[in-house]
């Protein structure tokens, strides 16, 4: 298992040290009614790259109950995760997968949802606070840390409404943008797998606007 870095360093410095299997985790909720909807970006990229690398999706099980789709690299050095636990307990899935992967909260990668960011924005952090975020928050629960990396994908301005906002799917108008944000999300999801820093990928894929 990967030791917890010493107190003071940067999670970029925590990550430069890794040597044990990388986590990617996109988040949203499981069902047919979800797909395509702005809380379901997660799983979107996700499955671009899974498709993209010829990965295939096994059943994430602990104690005999299903946690998520788990696909590991055949060559063991990274592993994909979509909780479907449902956004607001995405944590007991990761918190399995890690443990499945004997590897630690910065070993991963969180790719989720944004209102807070206009349509087609990128963020990409080390580490920072859920924003509300109910998945996230689940995360830092279940690891009890926030020091680990995501990326936020922009889905617009809710309004009055975040939970009917968030749960709704993209305007017509919207899906150009859109899509080409998920692709250039799953772009920065490689990198990452392949050994990139969050450093590098926040250099290179961090934007307000497409």
């Amino acid at each position: 298992m990967i030791p917890d870095p010493p107190p003071g360093a940067s999670p970029q410095k925590a990550e430069s040290k890794l040597e044990g299997p990388r986590l990617l985790v996109g988040l949203g909720n499981p069902g047919k009614e979800y797909v395509g909807t702005r809380h379901n970006v997660g799983f979107a990229a996700v499955d671009l790259l899974a498709e993209r690398l010829g990965v295939q999706f096994d059943v994430l099980l602990s104690g005999g109950k299903r946690f998520g789709r788990f696909a590991q690299s055949s060559d063991g050095r990274f592993a994909l995760l979509q909780p479907t636990t449902y956004m607001n307990l995405s944590g007991a899935a990761v918190s399995i997968a890690l443990e499945l992967l004997e590897t630690q909260a910065h070993s991963l990668f969180v790719l989720t949802d944004d209102f807070h960011l206009p349509v087609g924005a990128l963020r990409i952090r080390a580490a920072g606070s859920s924003g509300g975020h109910n998945g996230l928050r689940s995360i830092e629960e279940h690891l009890g840390t926030s020091d680990f990396p995501r990326l936020r994908m922009g889905v617009g301005e809710p309004g009055e409404d975040s939970v009917d906002f968030v749960l709704s799917p993209f305007r017509r108008a919207e899906q150009p943008v859109i899509q080409e944000t998920l692709e250039m999300a799953s772009f920065a999801a490689e990198d990452w797998v392949g050994g990139a820093s969050i450093e590098e990928l926040s250099a290179r894929f961090n934007r307000r606007s497409p």
